[in-house]
């Protein structure tokens, strides 16, 4: 699969006099949606179309799984949305209900991302927007630039619990300065990267993928450790020379979680 999911724009990609006519078609094709996940991005807390958005959202039985907030700027506006929500959600008798993932596009929303990552246990995911931030704080930073704002995001995500997903590169060309953005992120280790274009998608599939060779050596960590655990108690061990102990593991367990074979693997060592 080269998406795991599709996100259903109806902020930026949509002129204001439209707002209503897209919600109307996003909410057609969510009712006979058969495709990968999908999310909607809805309008910006503060617009006049965000409840809007959010209502007509919760009233879907089945699709969307998640809905995209942008421009999220405190714990407030996570708060507003969930409570939407909430109500919503009693009154269509949905039941799965809408997770949340919350870009974070603007000075405001960065310099409260912490608070915003555990606000809300709906919240699954810290998108960083490139476009509107660079906007926001003025001027168009260098890939090197960008490395406060993404560790401020990665840092929040981990600390509760969240995925945190990179922006998309706004060129659509898969050419270098595309390929330095993604391998950036991946290496930082961002959970995945937004595609603003199809033609991007089969090279972030090949980056955020884990290879047989990292799968087989995080499966090696994991029965290493345990078999250490079950047979001398050992907290560390040698494998292929190197002494791995349970932070090794921890992060084997990340690999795994990344190519959805972590419930192949999730041997506990005997305390």
């Amino acid at each position: 699969m080269l998406v795991d999911e599709v996100v259903i724009d109806l902020e930026d990609a949509v002129a204001v006099p439209a707002k209503e006519q897209a919600r109307t078609a996003a909410l057609a094709a969510l009712e006979g949606w058969s495709g990968p996940g999908v999310a909607v991005r809805v309008n910006a807390p503060r617009t006049p179309w965000c409840h809007l958005d959010v209502i007509a959202l919760a009233q879907l039985k089945e699709m969307p799984h998640s809905i995209v907030v942008p421009k999220v700027e405190s714990a407030g506006d996570i708060a507003f949305i969930e409570r939407l929500l909430d109500g919503s959600e009693l009154a269509s008798g949905r039941s799965r209900p809408l997770r949340i993932q919350a870009l974070i596009e603007t000075a405001i929303g960065l310099s409260a991302v912490q608070e915003i990552a555990a606000a809300s246990s709906r919240l699954d995911s810290l998108i960083l927007g490139y476009a509107d931030l660079s906007a926001s704080l003025g001027g168009a930073p260098s890939l090197d630039a960008w490395l406060p704002a993404q560790h401020a995001v990665l840092l929040a995500a981990r600390a509760n619990g969240l995925q945190a997903i990179d922006g998309p590169f706004l060129g659509v060309a898969v050419d270098e300065p595309f390929l330095a953005a993604a391998t950036r992120a991946h290496e930082l280790g961002f959970d995945g990267k937004w595609a603003i274009h199809p033609s991007q998608l089969q090279s972030l599939e090949v980056l955020f993928s884990s290879t047989e060779a990292e799968l087989k050596q995080a499966h090696a960590v994991i029965e290493a450790l345990a078999q250490a655990q079950d047979g001398s108690g050992d907290g560390a061990v040698l494998l292929d020379g190197q002494m791995i102990d349970e932070a090794v593991r921890v992060s084997a367990l990340g690999v795994l979680a990344r190519a959805g074979a972590v419930e192949q693997a999730t041997r506990t060592p005997t305390p």
